[in-house]
Formats: C-alpha cells, sequence, structure tokens
C-alpha cells in the first residue's frame, strides 16, 4: 500500500511555538506542513527549533506568499477548515489520505472570507466544557491529524 501523506496548513501563524510543535507532530505522522505567510515569527526563531526540537532537519515542509499562490501551486484536491464556528464534527468527517487540514491563527482564526468561500468545508473539534472558546492551534492539530490517521488505521511510512 502506498503512503499518502495528510497536510497541514497554517495561515498565517503567529506563535513559533505552536509551529515547532506542528513541525515536530508532522514529522512524527509522516504529514506535509504548509505555512501560508505573514508569519508572526522567523523561521529561524530560537522559540520555533526549541518546540521543534531535533525533528525539524526531517520535516517536509512548504511556505506560501498568501493563500491564493498556496491553492495555485498545490491545487488540493480536498481541504477541511478546522474552526470553532461550525456544528460540523470532524468526527462525524470521513478523511481521506491527502486531505489538507487548514487551520487559522492563534488569535483571530481563519481570514473572515474563508467562512463564506468554504462553508461547506469547515469543521470543528467539539468542546463540550462549559467555559470552552477554543482549542490551543497545536492541540487542535494533533487532534485533526491524529483523528485522520485513525480513520486509516494509522498506516506507516516505512
Amino acid at each position: 500500500m502506498t503512503f499518502i501523506p495528510f497536510h497541514i496548513v497554517l495561515v498565517a501563524p503567529e506563535i513559533p511555538q505552536n509551529t515547532g510543535t506542528i513541525g515536530r507532530l508532522c514529522v512524527n505522522a509522516g504529514a506535509v506542513l504548509h505555512l501560508v505567510d505573514p508569519l508572526g515569527f522567523q523561521i529561524d526563531d530560537a522559540h520555533l527549533r526549541r518546540a521543534g526540537l531535533d525533528y525539524w532537519p526531517f520535516l517536509k515542509w512548504h511556505r506560501w506568499r498568501n493563500f491564493p499562490h498556496f491553492l495555485q501551486e498545490m491545487a488540493p484536491k480536498r481541504m477541511l477548515f478546522l474552526t470553532s464556528k461550525t456544528n460540523q464534527s470532524l468526527f462525524q468527517t470521513k478523511i481521506n489520505p491527502g486531505d489538507f487540514l487548514v487551520f487559522g491563527n492563534e488569535q483571530h482564526g481563519l481570514p473572515q472570507d474563508f467562512y463564506q468561500t468554504y462553508h461547506d468545508c469547515l469543521r470543528t473539534l467539539p468542546m463540550p466544557g462549559l467555559h470552552a472558546r477554543c482549542h490551543n492551534l497545536a492541540n487542535a492539530a494533533s487532534i485533526a491529524l491524529y483523528e485522520a490517521l485513525r480513520q486509516q488505521n494509522f498506516p506507516i511510512e516505512r
């Protein structure tokens, strides 16, 4: 069986520790990381390196100047946009190998126009907690990516 990786897309991430942690996650899960500018940090940021530990050299990643550039170059077949602003649960969605899981930034979430443009592709991670607002970006990426892997019975790239 051919391993087809999942993709994590971070649109304008702001916190280097989250991006470093997600980079490490992608290495461990065999996923590809896409960073869409503007970034709120430099790629050589010490916090990014510290969170990613020594995994960063093994990361398959791309940096895009904006979301239209990403779309043009990657032409993703299917994208799922993670947000707290929908009732459609990711856990009720079939996630396919090669799907792109798209996340907004830590402070503002997805760009406003995405909510209308990609309305049918919006998914959420249920939060039954009384005071829940949203998950930490790195935690949300971990939950979503491991749900995708779980649905595929945890394929191994090796």
